[in-house]
């Protein structure tokens, strides 16, 4: 591959790799190779780039894991937030006296080896993923990619730069108070701060070890959850992994967002109208905005440094500390030396106020789908950092710091571009266990705004339905009484089934109104004489409902599979050939709504 060649990856994402080396010919070592030799290690978004050897070794291992077309990363590269091991390469967390060469893989970069994604090298942040402004670290500031007068945000400051850059279509960080989250509002892109638990923590390097996730930083929305559904799973060695409980809960079609009363913008005009701007274009997509009191958020979040969740950070380091305390950056080793100022009994009652708020916040979100929050109320330049380090990180932290505490899930989209040429960015924040809630609607947002991919050229792909089910959903067609308006309908709304899109079966169906039932019920049959396309919709039930709700279904109906007009096979309504005797055949209506409307006359 040529420099020019090269040039083109920058800002492709997961898919535009994949297509290439699965339509194009396009060779990972080569093309890979010549990436790597594009990087500059005087970026202050690497610590660490692989050797050519490293990335070779790692290419050579794809031969014996499959192809472009078994592998959902196949030779995709992507970068590593530094208090993450990759096995081989050392594990800094910003601190050179920490060092150490890690012997295995952290568990989420093992299962994104498996999958065949690449790693081109290990990324700068706060450290020991101590702050939000990505300018806490010796191997120097990491400037923001639309403006190097401004921070990048924090921790995960060189995760966010390379993606938004366009070196990498995704990359690891993590997130404790928002590291995950304010980075990728400041540079454009996604943030992906997951339900605690759901991606394992193994070999990642503790802040506050009860509240760190690994977090997904990607262009796109759906590169996001492509990342996300390699490193999604339960990992033994990790003391906090979790498995769901249960699919996530879908937004209604109209969804219901509660906002901030009177946010501070700390003299940051620019945001206010940012988020200003921001609203009128959530209104007038559908949203139902409700203006709330954030108090108990923001008591919750006083709580994360203001409180002994500090001597968390100690824990993690303590005996680093205390022969190196000397070789730590001035305000990270000061934040966590606070420690000391917290006895065990502090500890105990801190957790009993954080468990009051946290059941406080989560009642206030049952009545809305999600809460709607600016990501950062303000964006400082590298200067105004400097001048006052503990103050504007502090402020950066406004909407970001409760959420882990409050155990909720979190996706950081783009949303409006600043007049001062800056980015603006929104995150919403549902309960735990939501991220395929939170996602579903995050990819239809960005979709809408229409801006670039991080700081690149390339525009948002167009918002595009897929053809399966996420997983723990049935994809289900209905007929009649249970679409939308229909009196069955709530059967589906009860189950929070989430409607996907209006469709026709293929060509070969007849549709039947049955006679003596109640509601009224069509019978769809495959005809193997002349037929129609007849119109359904699709909803996805959630797995663990969709035995009670096959369990209304009365005879002569039944949930068979259904042959849609482009070739796709879903679940739907079936009915025996024998129940049509003395039925009407209604198919020249083309669907069960136009025969309900022809009573109506």
């Amino acid at each position: 591959m040529t420099q020019d060649q090269h040039h083109t990856t920058a800002g492709w994402t997961i898919d535009q790799w994949l297509a290439a080396y699965r339509d194009q010919g396009l060779a990972p070592r080569a093309a890979l190779q010549s990436l790597r030799a594009q990087l500059n290690s005087d970026d202050a978004a690497w610590i660490y780039i692989v050797s050519a050897a490293e990335l070779d070794k790692q290419i050579d291992a794809l031969a014996h894991l499959g192809d472009s077309a078994s592998l959902p990363l196949f030779g995709v590269p992507f970068a590593v937030k530094d208090n993450i091991d990759v096995a081989g390469i050392p594990t800094t967390a910003a601190c050179p006296a920490f060092t150490y060469i890690p012997d295995i893989d952290a568990t989420s970069v093992a299962r994104l080896k498996q999958a065949g994604a690449i790693v081109l090298g290990k990324t700068n942040l706060d450290q020991f993923a101590t702050g939000l402004v990505g300018t806490r670290s010796p191997y120097g500031a990491v400037p923001n990619a639309f403006n190097a007068d401004y921070v990048s945000g924090g921790s995960s400051s060189g995760s966010a730069t390379t993606v938004a850059r366009g070196l990498v279509p995704f990359s690891l960080g993590t997130d404790t108070a928002g590291s995950g989250r304010v980075p990728a509002g400041f540079n454009n892109i996604v943030g992906l701060k997951p339900t605690k638990g759901r991606f394992s923590t193994s070999g990642v390097v503790p802040a506050c070890r009860s509240l760190d996730c690994v977090s997904v930083f990607a262009l796109t929305v759906d590169d996001a959850e492509t990342v996300a559904s390699v490193m999604v799973g339960f990992d033994p060695t990790d003391g906090y992994s979790r498995l769901a409980p249960a699919a996530a809960t879908y937004f209604s079609a109209t969804p219901r967002f509660a906002i901030p009363a009177s946010p501070n913008w700390f003299g940051d005009t620019q945001a206010e109208a940012a988020w200003l701007e921001t609203l009128k274009l959530m209104s007038d997509a559908g949203v139902e905005l409700v203006t709330v009191d954030f108090a108990p958020m923001f008591a919750l979040a006083q709580l994360l440094y203001g409180g002994p969740w500090v001597a968390e950070r100690h824990a993690a380091i303590a005996d680093f500390m205390q022969a190196h305390a000397a070789d730590m950056n001035n305000v990270v080793r000061g934040i966590i030396e606070n420690a000391v100022n917290f006895s065990a009994t502090d500890t105990y009652r801190a957790e009993y106020r954080r468990a009051d708020l946290a059941r406080e916040i989560q009642l206030l979100m049952g009545d809305v789908d999600a809460l709607l929050v600016p990501t950062s109320p303000r964006h400082p330049t590298i200067a105004e950092v400097a001048a006052d380090p503990i103050g504007v990180n502090s402020q950066l932290g406004t909407y970001t710091n409760f959420v882990n505490l409050a155990d909720c899930s979190a996706l950081a989209l783009p949303a409006v571009m600043r007049a001062d040429g800056l980015p603006f960015g929104i995150t919403l924040i549902a309960p735990a266990w939501q991220d395929a809630a939170l996602a579903a609607f995050g990819k239809k947002w960005h979709s809408s705004v229409n801006l670039s991919l991080g700081a690149t050229a390339k525009t948002t792909p167009t918002f595009a339905q897929k053809n399966t089910a996420p997983q723990g959903y049935v994809r289900l067609a209905v007929v009649g009484a249970h679409l939308t308006g229909m009196p069955l309908n709530v059967q589906l709304q009860e189950r929070n089934a989430l409607f996907v899109e209006s469709s026709f079966t293929a060509s070969n169906y007849r549709l039947y109104a049955l006679p003596n039932t109640t509601p009224p019920k069509p019978g769809l049959i495959r005809s193997d004489a002349e037929g129609a396309q007849i119109i359904v919709e699709l909803w996805d039930v959630p797995v663990q409902h969709f035995g009670s709700f096959v369990a209304l279904i009365p005879a002569p109906l039944g949930i068979g599979t259904l042959s849609l007009h482009d070739g796709r096979e879903v679940k739907g309504f079936i009915c025996e050939g024998a129940a049509v005797n003395g039925a009407t055949d209604i198919t020249h209506m083309g669907g069960w709504r136009a025969y309900i409307k022809s009573l109506q006359k």
